[in-house]
């Protein structure tokens, strides 16, 4: 079976789930990287944690083009960002009620270092 690649989104399309316990992740990457799943998990669970993934898409908006992952609705805490299987990109903070901005880190964060790139929006 062939799975087709939606295409890029436009203003408006992405619903966030944020409140009390719950916020959001954007990760903002490079357009090379259209079309691949990026898995997250809880970090307390290292690389055998329960992941969820989300596809990286361009996404149109009033000020141009980007290309991001959208992770709505995570529980608020600490997750490690999958560069591959095996191998920790980044970890990154959600707060509850926030949405979290992160930018693909072009290489993998040394053990300890936390959301290099990493901005937060309280709504």
């Amino acid at each position: 079976m062939t799975e087709t690649i939606p295409g890029p989104s436009g203003p408006g399309s992405v619903v966030l789930d944020l409140g009390a316990g719950t916020g959001a992740l954007v990760l903002h990457t490079p357009a090379a990287l259209t079309g691949r799943e990026i898995e997250i998990s809880p970090a307390t669970g290292g690389p055998a944690a329960r992941r969820t993934h989300s596809l990286v898409r361009e996404r149109i908006t009033g000020s141009g083009t980007s290309y991001a992952a959208v992770y709505p609705g995570l529980a608020a805490g600490d997750y490690t960002l999958w560069r591959d299987d095996a191998t920790p990109a980044a970890v990154i903070t959600i707060n509850a009620g926030q949405v979290t901005w992160h930018r693909w880190p072009d290489r993998p964060e040394p053990a300890g270092h936390q959301g290099t790139g990493t901005r937060q929006l309280r709504l």
